[in-house]
């Protein structure tokens, strides 16, 4: 995953217009290096499931 695309995602899920966003253990290293640099990252909710996968949701508040 290339920068476009990651900002791309963040940004549909920051406005709403995807309600989730998966992604493999593969491209998790990728996809987390554009998410932690984004001022809205404690809104971003990742939730690990089998074999890796991680579905990311964006938040109404912030997580602690």
């Amino acid at each position: 995953m290339n920068a476009e695309e990651a900002k791309d995602v963040l940004d549909k899920l920051a406005n709403r217009e995807m309600d989730e966003f998966r992604i493999t253990k593969e491209e998790f290293l990728a996809f987390r290096e554009f998410l932690i640099k984004r001022e809205d990252f404690k809104y971003f909710r990742g939730n690990a499931l089998h074999n890796g996968e991680i579905i990311y949701t964006y938040l109404e508040e912030a997580r602690s």
